[in-house]
């Protein structure tokens, strides 16, 4: 035994060290269990058991059927499935285990990463070993490249969010814990129905990737658990986590009192606000709609004659940069990082009300000003909304506008100014596109700049989102203090 194991057995006797060993002995025989199913599932498939055939071409082509008879249905599967997808799960590993090491948690990053790459690697080696071909169903209404056993939706559904609840199983409330498990369950099991649904994958693909699944994750746990007890630390049950110490570094804001306070009173000024930057917004959308600026139609069609394929190409990427997608993919990206950075909900919740403003001024002041697109050709054809004000354009500047005032207030190196100076070049960039495209005129790159002013300053006025900002390092210096002071807690 270790000096650290000496130390575990001398103040706690043998029992955790029994208990280590018998919870092993039975999660051993469990894994046996799972990768014996696997295996034998694998052999069925691959010498084409007649039953499990049948039983794979009855599923598909039943659910094939009902899928086929609605184009809702089939947008609505096509949507759940892309959980399961690389698009969605890679980012998440990603940003989870990147919250992880700023919250100085490297051994669960570092579990996420490794279990994660270990399940790209598992998907396609086992496709190419089986070479099972994709259902043919009688109406296709999906299609996905490559073999068909496992499902590498199945696979990875079942790796990332199983995962993703062990390592953060303790920053839940005990109460809350079987409803965190339930919504995953309900996640993965929402997946493999689609990909059935879908007439991607026959039923024992689905079943195959969530065995393999949960044996990889098995595997990889107790992997961690004996690295656990191998560093002196006690090895609780896993329905308490990989790592019940690390619950206090996982809770989002444990110190932060109210995130606001007089919630009601502060939800009735920004509704107030927002009613006087709406008027506002309608008062010049309607003086520019009756009064129309000369230079309005003539600086896009001054733009219009520099017009190229490439050029054509590159304003729409400008332009996508500025769009639904693209914004709200930047904003889930930030808001998690900010607060694992600076352990606040004040700043988030900033960034939040000032891009859901954004929407709804943007979609009310369009639908009551009513003004018409630049008279040029339009490349990206017809809008369902109006001119006034430039919905990109808003957007961008809200958004980087805000993730600027919240950074400049808390970080104190010099790369900080990156966030302002972005604050200016994306909303120039995507201005000049969408002018360019010939779908705006100048004015309505004004409006959304007076929205973006006038909202902002409502909430900086009445969310004070720099209140009691922590820089980087005060919040790491804080983090810092106390895992020392729970490790002396562990040692005393």
């Amino acid at each position: 035994m270790t000096t650290d194991e000496n130390r575990v057995v001398e103040r706690t006797g043998w029992a955790p060290v029994r208990h280590f060993a018998e919870r092993s002995v039975l999660g051993l025989i469990v894994v046996a269990a799972i990768g014996l199913t696997f295996g034998v599932l694998l052999l069925l498939v691959r010498f084409h058991w007649r039953p499990l055939l049948d039983l794979d071409q009855s599923v598909a082509h039943g659910l094939n059927s009902w899928a086929a008879g609605s184009e809702t249905t089939v947008a609505v599967l096509q949507q759940i499935s892309s959980f399961g997808g690389r698009g969605v799960l890679l980012p998440l590993v990603v940003l989870a285990a990147a919250l992880l090491f700023l919250r100085r948690l490297p051994r669960p990053a570092i579990y996420l990463l490794v279990t994660g790459a270990g399940a790209l690697i598992l998907d396609p080696s086992l496709k190419a070993l089986i070479g099972r071909l994709r259902p043919v169903v009688e109406i296709p209404v999906a299609s996905a490249p490559g073999n068909s056993f496992p499902s590498g939706h199945a696979l990875g559904s079942m790796v990332v969010y199983g995962m993703l609840v062990l390592v953060f199983l303790p920053a839940m409330r005990r109460a809350w814990r079987p409803w965190f498990i339930g919504l995953a369950a309900l996640i993965v099991a929402a997946v493999g129905f689609t990909r059935i649904a879908l007439g991607v994958h026959f039923l024992s693909d689905v079943l195959g990737g969530w065995l393999l699944g949960i044996a990889w994750i098995s595997v990889t746990a107790y992997a961690f658990r004996i690295w656990r007890r191998e560093a002196g630390h006690e090895t609780p049950p896993i329905t308490d986590g990989l790592d019940p110490e690390a619950g206090p570094d996982l809770r989002p804001a444990p110190a932060e009192e109210a995130v606001l306070p007089h919630p009601w009173a502060k939800g009735a000024e920004i509704l107030v606000g927002w009613v006087f930057v709406f008027g506002l917004l309608y008062l010049v959308g309607y003086s520019v709609n009756r009064w129309e600026p000369p230079f309005d139609d003539a600086v896009p069609r001054w733009l219009q004659t520099f017009r190229t394929p490439d050029l054509d190409h590159l304003s729409w990427l400008a332009s996508k940069a500025g769009d639904t997608h693209a914004i709200l993919i930047i904003s889930l990206i930030f808001c998690p990082l900010a607060l694992a950075a600076w352990r606040q909900w004040r700043p988030v919740l900033f960034l939040a009300l000032t891009m859901i403003g954004e929407l709804t001024l943007f979609l009310c002041a369009a639908a009551s000003v009513g003004r018409e697109r630049p008279s040029v050709e339009q490349i990206d054809g017809q809008m369902p909304t109006s001119s006034f004000p430039s919905g990109h354009i808003a957007a961008t500047m809200c958004l980087w506008v805000a993730i600027a005032i919240i950074v400049m207030a808390r970080v104190r190196q010099p790369w900080r100014w990156i966030f302002p100076a972005l604050a200016v070049i994306m909303p120039a960039i995507v201005a000049l596109s969408r002018m360019y495209r010939g779908m705006h005129h100048p004015t309505d790159v004004m409006g959304a700049l007076l929205l973006t002013t006038a909202w902002i300053g409502v909430l900086w006025w009445v969310i004070r989102p720099n209140a009691h900002a922590e820089t980087l390092s005060e919040a790491a210096a804080e983090a810092e203090k106390a895992t020392r002071s729970r490790d002396l807690e562990k040692v005393g």
